[in-house]
């Protein structure tokens, strides 16, 4: 097992992480980094341009395609070495945030993947990116609020392993 300090300390270094893009495919994407890229993402759409929708559709699914991939890959590093240091209890709650957010994110991308504008109404592509937001809005709360309760853990767990 590696050191259970640097273990905290790449994830508390992930979730700290906040930067402007996505990192490549492959890459992880910290809880807190993926918040903020929806929270650019959700500051991109808005309601009442329908010649912009299709270019903000588009960089939407780009978005949401990254951070599946970046969420995917921090979720794996965090129950891979956190359950030696947490607990079943824990990691089991942990990994139902994780679904949680995951299942979100893929209606989330579900919605914006099968979004067909062509020949709405005013009123109806309101209602479309109206959902379209809500649905951006609820995904970034899952995932704060994840982000605040495993930053909890992670200061608890290494308060711990330092008080020794």
């Amino acid at each position: 097992m590696t050191d259970p300090l640097a273990t905290i300390k790449r994830i508390k270094d992930e979730h700290l992480s906040i930067r402007r893009h996505l990192k490549l495919a492959g890459d992880s994407v910290a809880d807190v980094e993926a918040a903020g890229s929806l929270q650019s993402a959700h500051a991109e759409w808005v309601p009442g341009r329908p010649h912009d929708l299709a270019d903000k559709q588009r960089k939407l699914q780009q978005t949401l395609s990254f951070l599946d991939e970046g969420l995917r890959n921090h979720f794996a590093l965090e129950e891979n070495d956190l359950p030696p240091l947490a607990g079943d209890l824990l990691m089991r709650a942990l990994i139902i945030d994780h679904r949680e957010i995951m299942k979100q994110l893929g209606d989330t991308r579900s919605m914006v993947m099968t979004m067909d504008v062509d020949g709405l109404t005013r009123e109806e592509l309101l209602s479309r990116e109206l959902q379209v937001q809500q649905a951006i809005e609820h995904l970034r709360g899952l995932i704060e609020d994840h982000a605040a309760r495993e930053q909890t853990l992670l200061y608890m767990l290494e308060r711990a392993l330092q008080e020794g």
